[in-house]
């Protein structure tokens, strides 16, 4: 799935080009983050992804601030999206080992954009850093890093 979804894309930002998300076939194919949450991808590169989610009421707990698991769910996806990136370059996939994000500021509607850099990537881990951040004001709302291991494709399929 990584090579048809990435097919063209590897080469382009392995010669340092940034890539508008419409560019990329299937980045919807994580429904639930795309689909059910609403993220919506911007632009991609090997040092940077970026996207925005128009929050309102559908993300919200019962006291009307947008639940924490849909931060947990933007950061996994930006996250994976982004190591993904560096992972087709090589035949692998990656999987995520660890997701620790934390939640800074209450936030009810509106724009939230998001910005995923990696702090390490290696041969075998990536550690993706992504920060969320209200449009009107600039405030971060949350932050997380996550984890991933690069696998094998054919590893990944069984």
């Amino acid at each position: 799935m990584t090579e048809t979804m990435f097919a063209g894309v590897v080469e382009r930002l392995a010669a340092g080009e940034a890539i508008e998300a419409a560019e990329v076939p299937g980045l919807d194919r994580d429904r639930f983050a795309t689909q059910v949450v609403g993220l919506q991808f911007d632009s991609l590169s090997l040092a940077r992804v970026t996207a925005h989610l128009d929050a309102d009421r559908r993300h919200h707990q019962p006291f009307g601030l947008v639940n924490g698991g849909v931060w947990c769910t933007v950061v996994e996806t930006v996250a994976s999206i982004g190591a993904s990136l560096h992972a087709a370059a090589r035949g692998e996939v990656v999987v995520g080992v660890s997701n620790s994000t934390d939640f800074l500021r209450p936030h009810r509607d509106g724009r939230v954009l998001v910005e995923g850099t990696p702090v390490h990537v290696g041969r075998t881990q990536q550690l993706w850093q992504v920060v969320l951040t209200r449009a009107d004001d600039g405030k971060t709302l949350a932050r997380g890093q996550v984890r991933l291991q690069a696998l094998p494709t054919e590893r990944a399929a069984g």
